[in-house]
């Protein structure tokens, strides 16, 4: 198993920067597929930046040149730097691992970018 435990989000204004955080209680050498999805009320559940252990990225569309998805094998963290906020990035926003093929998500935590 893993639990996964979030850090960061808040309020910031639009053109602003926040990094979230998402720790791991299990070492994450081994866990390939990590990534970080959000979602709005009445909305499905979105993903937004996605790792692989060999560091290989991907992003939708919407952050792609603004949000930076990292991680940190030693720390056991992964990481999302946000910047050049803009208000439709407005979210609960969730870490996320695929490991041994079960699905783990950690608690949402709220972003909230105002114009």
């Amino acid at each position: 198993q893993v639990q996964l435990v979030r850090s960061g989000g808040g309020l910031v204004q639009a053109g602003g920067s926040l990094r979230l955080a998402c720790v791991a209680s299990r070492s994450i050498f081994s866990i390939n597929n990590m990534g970080w999805y959000r979602q709005t009320p009445g909305k499905q559940r979105e993903m937004v930046a996605r790792i692989t252990s060999g560091d290989t990225t991907d992003y939708t569309d919407s952050v792609k040149g603004r949000f930076t998805i990292s991680r940190d094998n030693a720390k056991n963290t992964m990481y999302l730097q946000m910047n050049s906020l803009e208000p439709e990035d407005t979210a609960v926003y969730y870490c996320h691992c695929i490991f041994r093929y079960l699905n783990y998500w950690g608690q949402g935590t709220q972003v909230t970018v105002s114009s």
